[in-house]
């Protein structure tokens, strides 16, 4: 059984819509189990990742940037780094912004990096982007056509129980189905 930690940081609501999404596609996915971590409990008890296979860091963008708590976590985690406890885990990340850009690659890539620190084999996207041409529609998976991680978008005006949207949510148990494969191959050897 691979064991996967999402753990998050949610300011209105919307990331952690997107989380219990990844946690679904994780649970959906044969030998794989999901377990949702808040960013502040996870600061309380580091060794809740000890048994974790992969962990998927996600984070609002706030101005370019992952959130403060989530940095505040990362920092935290430099005694886990000394000791090189998260070494050949499983890392991939999403974060979700108002914006359709939203920097939010620049978010990705700070958590990626964080991951190479510790030693962590990154997983990406793998869907191609949707609504990026006449044919397209909003209702794309990938819409906002990430690959280093998942990105997804919540219109400002609307609570986490519309947004994100639909094609945003479907993407977002898709990344999950796809971590815990992965994770899943890593701890067998396949």
């Amino acid at each position: 059984m691979a064991e996967i930690a999402i753990v998050y940081h949610s300011g209105y609501g919307h990331t952690e819509a997107v989380a219990k999404e990844v946690s679904r596609g994780v649970e959906s996915t044969d030998g794989a189990k999901a377990e949702l971590i808040k960013v502040a409990d996870a600061q309380a008890d580091l060794s809740r990742f000890d048994a974790a296979d992969a962990i998927i860091f996600g984070t609002p963008t706030y101005m370019g940037s992952v959130s403060a708590p989530m940095k505040s976590f990362m920092e935290e985690t430099s005694k886990l780094w000394v000791q090189r406890k998260w070494k050949d885990k499983i890392a991939a990340g999403f974060t979700n912004s108002g914006s359709y850009s939203g920097d939010k690659l620049n978010t990705l890539i700070q958590l990626a990096v964080f991951a190479a620190q510790h030693g962590m084999i990154w997983v990406g996207g793998d869907l191609l982007p949707g609504f990026n041409n006449s044919k397209g529609s909003p209702e794309d998976l990938n819409r906002v056509g990430g690959y280093l991680g998942l990105m997804t978008q919540a219109n400002v005006d609307q609570g986490p129980e519309n947004a994100p949207p639909k094609s945003d949510l479907k993407t977002a148990q898709l990344f999950g189905e796809r971590v815990a494969r992965a994770a899943h191959r890593w701890k067998s050897g396949v």
